[in-house]
C-alpha cells in the first residue's frame, strides 16, 4: 500500500493550500519564465516540447499508479474518473506539446517545479478516490445520475473543449515554423486574452463538483492560483506589444477579470 495514512495526507493537503495562496501572490509580481516570459537567470534551458512531456506526463503516470494499488476497482465509477483525467492529460502531456509550432525553449527547473506538483496533485486526487474515500459507499452507480456528477462534468468538458478550442486558435496563428506572435481572434478570444486558461479553471472546477471531494477543490484553487496572474501578465504583454490591442478583453473571466 502507497498511502501513508490519513494524516500525512491532511497535513500534505494543508500545505497545498498555503503553498497555492503563495504561489498566487509571488506570481502576480514574479511572471513565470516560460513561453512569452521567457528570460535568462533562471538556470539550464530544455526544450519545451521535452519540458511538457516530462513534466505532464507525471500526472497520468502517478494517477495510474495510486488506481493500480488502490483498493476501489468495482463498479463502473472508478473508471469513469481514471477516464476523465486520462482525457485531458491525453491532450495536455502529448497531443499538446506534439503540435507545437516553432523551436522554444524553457527553463529547466520550471519542468521540475511541475513535476513535484503534478505528483503531489496526483497522489491527493487519486489517493482520495481510491485509498481513502469511502469508494462505493460514496460513488455508488447512483452517482452517474446524481447532481453534482452530471453538472460537473459538464462544466469538465465544456473546459476542456474551451481549452483544446483556445489552444487551437492560438497555434494556428503561426505557420510551420514560426515561433512569433500575433493577436488572436476567434472563439473566447472575442473576449479575453487567455481563454485557454479560462477552460482550464472551468474544467478543474468541473472536476472538484464532479467528484464532490475537498482534494478537487483544491486542484480547482490552485489552478485558478496558478493561471489567473499568468494570464494578467499574458494581457499585460498583449498591450504592451500590439498598440492595436482590442481595448474591450479582459484578461481571463469575460467581462470581468
Amino acid at each position: 500500500m502507497i498511502m501513508t495514512g490519513q494524516l500525512f495526507f491532511r497535513v500534505l493537503m494543508g500545505a497545498a493550500v498555503g503553498l497555492g495562496a503563495a504561489v498566487f501572490v509571488i506570481l502576480f509580481f514574479i511572471p513565470a519564465p516560460y513561453g512569452r516570459h521567457n528570460r535568462s537567470g533562471w538556470g539550464p534551458q530544455i526544450d519545451s516540447r521535452v519540458g511538457w512531456i516530462i513534466m505532464e506526463s507525471m500526472a497520468p503516470a502517478a494517477f495510474f499508479l495510486f488506481f493500480l494499488t488502490g483498493d476501489w476497482k468495482t463498479g463502473v465509477m472508478p473508471y469513469v474518473f481514471l477516464g476523465l483525467w486520462m482525457l485531458h492529460y491525453l491532450y495536455r502531456a502529448f497531443l499538446f506539446p506534439l503540435l507545437m509550432r516553432g523551436s522554444r525553449t524553457m527553463p529547466a527547473i520550471i519542468a521540475l517545479f511541475a513535476v513535484l506538483f503534478n505528483t503531489m496533485n496526483a497522489y491527493l486526487q487519486a489517493g482520495y478516490l481510491y485509498h481513502l474515500s469511502p469508494g462505493s459507499g460514496k460513488y455508488a452507480p447512483a452517482w452517474l445520475v446524481g447532481a453534482p456528477f452530471l453538472v460537473g462534468v459538464l462544466l469538465f468538458l465544456a473546459g476542456l473543449v474551451i481549452h483544446v478550442w483556445s489552444d487551437t486558435i492560438a497555434r494556428n496563428l503561426r505557420a510551420p515554423g514560426e515561433s512569433g506572435y500575433r493577436i488572436p481572434r476567434g472563439g473566447l478570444f472575442r473576449w479575453i486574452s487567455s481563454p485557454n486558461y479560462f477552460g482550464e479553471i472551468v474544467e478543474w472546477t468541473g472536476w472538484a463538483v464532479l467528484t464532490w471531494s475537498l482534494p478537487g477543490l483544491v486542484f480547482a484553487f490552485w489552478t485558478a492560483a496558478n493561471l489567473v496572474p499568468r494570464a494578467y501578465w499574458n494581457h499585460k504583454w498583449y498591450r504592451r506589444r500590439f498598440p492595436d490591442y482590442p481595448e474591450n478583453r479582459r484578461a481571463v473571466i469575460p467581462f470581468v477579470l
